[in-house]
């Protein structure tokens, strides 16, 4: 399992690892050693809540496809299980990401004394450039 949060998680059954060869430097160990891991996650087959289901697709991610499969490529350790670990943490902060509800901005009218603050400020300061003028004759 795969926690996401005390109340979500995703089960290891939903997600699909395949090991693939690292790319970059690192002499003949990369050549020969597939340490590099590739994760694939479904999001209309998961076991997620519908709601979180669209707000995953609504990303705009490069890491989900059309079809709505997460693909994330972790390749930056040495080992295929830190690689693994990497992209399961990854994935759970992209879920987490989604997961938080953006509250509507609610627009209020500023107060009077706001108001009246800023007309202040703005006579003060022009009161402030009318004294930088050279005295009319």
């Amino acid at each position: 399992m795969l926690r996401i949060s005390r109340q979500l998680s995703i089960p290891e059954d939903e997600i699909v690892f395949s090991a693939i060869r690292a790319q970059g430097a690192g002499g003949q160990h990369v050549n020969k050693a597939s340490t590099a891991v590739q994760l694939r996650f479904d999001i209309p087959d998961s076991s997620l809540p519908d709601e979180l289901k669209e707000r995953l697709l609504a990303l705009r991610d490069s890491r989900i496809s059309k079809d709505g499969v997460v693909v994330i490529k972790a390749q930056g350790h040495r080992s295929q299980e830190k690689n693994r670990a990497e992209a399961l943490e990854r994935l759970a902060e992209l879920v987490r990401r989604a997961a938080v509800r953006v509250r509507k901005r609610v627009p209020t009218k500023p107060t009077r004394a706001s108001q009246r603050k800023r007309l202040e400020g703005k006579t003060h300061r022009g009161n402030i450039k009318k004294l930088r003028r050279s005295p009319e004759d």
